[in-house]
């Protein structure tokens, strides 16, 4: 019984992350972000792990400032990280496994490291810091096999081919690219003004 309650409560939260998302999909940047640090202090920074990295990778689309993206995209991969490093927070590996097909569309845990890592790659670009946009971009890449055939791989292959080719155009030194008429903050852009970063798989 006590366990059908645990994971009532952990079906519950990924109900409400996914009602805030969808207020960030529809524009309501600002609300969003209240309410997605709303349940980052609930869950708490040793809360559930999926909580936790589902709600910062969000997170991180909901900022303004490059810098906090880069810092929620931070949060998202070590929460990513403990998932798949056996600290789960008391649940098996296929207890994770199952919530995550439940709540991600037959999404893996790990599946998550090629669009973290391609946001990162995002982040770091946009900073300028082109060494460790490559870095994760490389992570990315390597990575990309275990998506499916599906919109989100196909995004995903996108985005990491996007910042590939505007990688190569910046060359070495790299450099924060001026921001594209009518850019949201927050989003890295490609050359033609197209999103470079991945597609946030809704919960």
């Amino acid at each position: 019984m006590a366990e059908q309650q645990e994971q009532a409560a952990a079906d519950a939260m990924m109900t409400r992350i996914g009602q805030v998302a969808m207020l960030l999909h529809g524009g309501d940047r600002e609300e969003a972000r209240g309410r997605f640090l709303d349940l980052w202090t609930e869950i708490g920074e040793d809360g559930d792990a999926l909580h936790r990295c589902t709600v910062a990778h969000y997170m991180a689309d909901a900022q303004d400032d490059p810098s906090d993206e880069l810092a929620w995209d931070l949060r998202a991969l070590s929460a990513a990280d403990t998932l798949t490093d056996g600290s789960t927070d008391g649940a098996t590996d296929a207890q994770t496994d199952a919530r995550i097909t439940d709540h991600q569309q037959s999404l893996a845990v790990r599946a998550f490291y090629p669009s973290l890592h391609l946001s990162l790659a995002v982040d770091y670009a946009n900073l300028g810091r082109s060494e460790a946009a490559r870095s994760h971009l490389r992570r990315a890449r390597d990575t990309v096999g275990v998506l499916g055939d599906d919109a989100y791989g196909d995004g995903v292959r996108a985005g990491i081919g996007r910042l590939e080719l505007r990688l190569d155009e910046e060359g070495p030194s790299g450099g924060a690219p001026e921001p594209t008429p009518g850019q949201t903050p927050g989003q890295g852009r490609g050359p033609g003004g197209e999103t470079l970063g991945p597609p946030r798989q809704r919960p």
